[in-house]
Order: C-alpha cells, then sequence, then structure tokens
C-alpha cells in the first residue's frame, strides 16, 4: 500500500453519491476538497468521524472546503446513513474499489486476529488545482474534524 504523498496530482474519479448521482473530483476545481477514506457505513467509528464533520460543515465551507466520503459500502446503504446521521455531504461509493486503489489507501488489515484486504482510514485535502497538499493519517475519528480545521486554519 503507497498512499498518495502531498504534491501529487490526485487521481481523477467519479463516482455515484447516497443518491445515485455522479459526483466527480474535477468539477469541484476551484473549491479545496477532503477525501476521506472510511471502512464501512454506520459503523461506530466510520459515524463518530462522520457527524464531526457534519457538524463542522460549515467552518469548512467558509475556508473554501467541501467533504467527500468515500469507501466500499453500496449506494443504497450510503443513503440509509446520510439518512440515520442527518449528514449533509455527499458519501460516494466505491464497491470495487477502485479508487481506493489509486489513491493507495486499499491495502492489508488486521482485526482481531483476522487478516483481510480492506480501505485504510485516511484523508487527502486537495487543493483547488487538483494537487494533494496534505495526507491526514495521524488522527481518532472522534478528533478528525478538528485536526482537519487545525490544518485549514494554518494555511
Amino acid at each position: 500500500m503507497q498512499p498518495l504523498q502531498p504534491g501529487a496530482l490526485a487521481p481523477d474519479f467519479t463516482l455515484q453519491n447516497q443518491n445515485g448521482e455522479s459526483i466527480s473530483l474535477a468539477a469541484l476545481r476551484g473549491k479545496r476538497v477532503l477525501v476521506y477514506f472510511y471502512p464501512k457505513a454506520m459503523t461506530p467509528g466510520c459515524t463518530v468521524q462522520a457527524c464531526g464533520l457534519r457538524d463542522t460543515k460549515a467552518e469548512l465551507e467558509a475556508l473554501n472546503t467541501v467533504v467527500l466520503g468515500i469507501s466500499p459500502d453500496p449506494v443504497k446503504r450510503l443513503g440509509k446513513f446520510i439518512e440515520r446521521d442527518n449528514l449533509n455531504f455527499d458519501l460516494l461509493s466505491d464497491e470495487d474499489h477502485a479508487v481506493a486503489d489509486r489513491f493507495g489507501v486499499w491495502g492489508p488489515k488486521k482485526f482481531m486476529g483476522r487478516e483481510y484486504d480492506g480501505i485504510h482510514r485516511l484523508s487527502f485535502l486537495i487543493d483547488e488545482e487538483g494537487k494533494v497538499v496534505h495526507r491526514f493519517d495521524k488522527f481518532k475519528t472522534k478528533d478528525h474534524h478538528e485536526v482537519v480545521l487545525s490544518y485549514l486554519n494554518g494555511l
């Protein structure tokens, strides 16, 4: 697993959101985009992380930043996650993990003694021109939004 490094051009992608609409990274040029990868919708850690971003959406928008969450969940499950937790940003379905592969976040994991391939919880801040300016890999799900805001406020 080789995650994208700051300075790299973010790979363009188009994925379906929770409503089945196509969302493209290229269409968001001119804004900063926080692309955050998470393992599975509606699990405890992923819920805490998503709710933190939900609750700071206005602050992120004031910093010209859009949030996109990406997981291997099907579109239907993403819709349920949005509805259940009143999420106010797009969640994208990457069922074949092609985008996760391109960002370098799909790879071997261990959980309770079991090894399997899955998404590693990493986030990437992409600038207005489509370059990765920062990779967030040292955070807890409960403070992810604070780490992101702290970085953005320091720019």
